[in-house]
């Protein structure tokens, strides 16, 4: 299991948001939608593993969301995944996209691409060559 459990990103509107999400998250492994009345949740593929197991992304409503400086950060296997990735992310309407490029001013064999979901939440796709 990794170090993180879950993620809430707060959205103004969660139908545009699960338009954006429903592209991007299963591409990066969350591949599993579940509905509530106030939240979309996407999670790890089952494979045996209980919930509890397994890593997610949840929406969750509130009009009044104003973005912040706040990063999310996924890791990607190669730089081929990133540029791939942001590929999938700019389909999906992803904003002000810097990248992918090497940051080297960020650690040695850093790649990466940053950009924004539709409400302006901002978000990353790294690869560590160290890794």
């Amino acid at each position: 299991m990794g170090i993180y459990d879950h993620v809430d990103i707060r959205v103004r509107d969660r139908d545009r948001a699960r338009d954006f999400y429903g592209a991007l998250l299963p591409a990066l492994g969350l591949t599993e939608v579940y509905d509530g009345q106030e939240w979309t949740t996407y999670a790890e593929s089952h494979d045996g593993r209980p919930a509890w197991q397994r890593s997610f992304l949840s929406l969750t409503e509130k009009r009044e969301h104003a973005p912040s400086e706040n990063c999310i950060a996924f890791r990607a296997a190669s730089r081929a995944e990133v540029d791939r990735l942001a590929g999938v992310a700019r389909a999906a309407g992803a904003g002000n996209i810097d990248g992918p490029a090497p940051y080297d001013e960020s650690a040695q064999g850093y790649y990466a691409v940053f950009f924004e979901d539709p409400d302006g939440n901002r978000l990353e796709i790294c690869y560590r060559e160290d890794d």
